[in-house]
């Protein structure tokens, strides 16, 4: 290679050297602005957890301390105060109220939580299952049959989470409307249902039998003993 190559290889490099540090200089404040954001979400990211997590245990706090008294009456008044903002958070104080009210023999106040509960459209599914549920067997005796059968069918649809207490709780109507094969039936398809738990395999196993029926754990038919 000549001196002449040398030099302009020189002059080449130099130049490109030349171009990227104004080019680094020009836009470097790009690749800084990145890198500040990245540390700034990370840092505002774990802010956010330490603050989720302490209204957390300060609601866990509340509750407690509410739910201290022996008192049902002074039970319910504590958790009425419990400061809730989540929507989320505010149906499981509404549902442990409801609780506290039934204890205190209140039972149009849990009723009317529950109902809240049940048509709070900003809270997940289950909650608002929960809720309904409950309000049906608690007004057993001064619910329309009709009206409460409606409600526990609908619970009882495919797929949802209290389908199979609430086809028992069908059943238990059929019984006392005196509808025996629509109850056996019931109890039937409790039994084939694939997530059925033991506890209500075993009630509805000891009704069949209570009721003269002879229980088919395969899920093929059950013979009704009238005689």
């Amino acid at each position: 290679m000549s001196n002449s190559d040398t030099f302009i290889d020189e002059v080449t490099e130099e130049l490109r050297r030349d171009q990227m540090m104004a080019k680094l200089k020009r836009y470097g404040w790009i690749a800084v602005l990145a890198v500040l954001l990245i540390v700034g979400g990370a840092a505002f990211s774990e802010f956010r957890k330490a603050q989720t997590r302490a209204q957390a245990e300060a609601l866990g706090d509340a509750i407690l301390a509410a739910l201290e008294s022996d008192a049902a009456a002074e039970r319910v008044q504590g958790l009425a105060a419990v400061e809730v903002a989540d929507p989320q958070a505010a149906a499981a104080v509404a549902l442990l109220t409801a609780s506290e009210q039934i204890a205190a023999d209140d039972l149009a106040g849990a009723i009317a939580n529950l109902d809240a509960v049940a048509i709070n459209g900003d809270i997940p599914p289950i909650y608002r299952e929960i809720a309904k549920f409950k309000a049906l067997t608690l007004q057993a005796d001064t619910m329309p049959v009709q009206e409460r059968k409606q409600g526990f069918e609908a619970l009882g649809n495919a797929g949802n989470s209290l389908s199979l207490l609430a086809q028992e709780q069908l059943a238990l109507i059929a019984i006392q409307e005196g509808d025996t094969a629509a109850a056996l039936s019931q109890y039937q398809a409790i039994l084939s249902d694939a997530q059925v738990t033991p506890d209500l395999q075993q009630r509805a196993l000891q009704v069949i039998v209570a009721l003269g029926g002879e229980p088919d754990l395969n899920g093929t038919s059950i013979d009704e003993n009238n005689g």
